[in-house]
């Protein structure tokens, strides 16, 4: 089965830049070729696997909390 094809729009509302900026950033990540894209025409889709790449490729990591101790004692 074909890989679903996402518009501009969807990609906003899963990146939930939909309410902020509209289409303007999922627009900006094709213009600067930030993340694969489709042209059929002169209609622009993405596939939902790169939505889910760049998601990933983009997620930071929780760091673990060090204890750290100070010696105030050191001079």
């Amino acid at each position: 089965m074909p890989e679903q094809l996402l518009n501009v729009a969807q990609v906003a509302k899963l990146l939930g830049t939909w309410e902020t900026s509209g289409e303007r950033f999922p627009r900006r990540l094709i213009e600067e070729r930030r993340i694969t894209f489709v042209k059929v025409g002169r209609l622009v889709r993405i596939p939902a696997s790169a939505v889910a790449e760049f998601i990933a490729a983009n997620t930071v990591q929780p760091i673990t909390a060090r204890r750290t101790t100070t010696n105030r004692n050191a001079a």
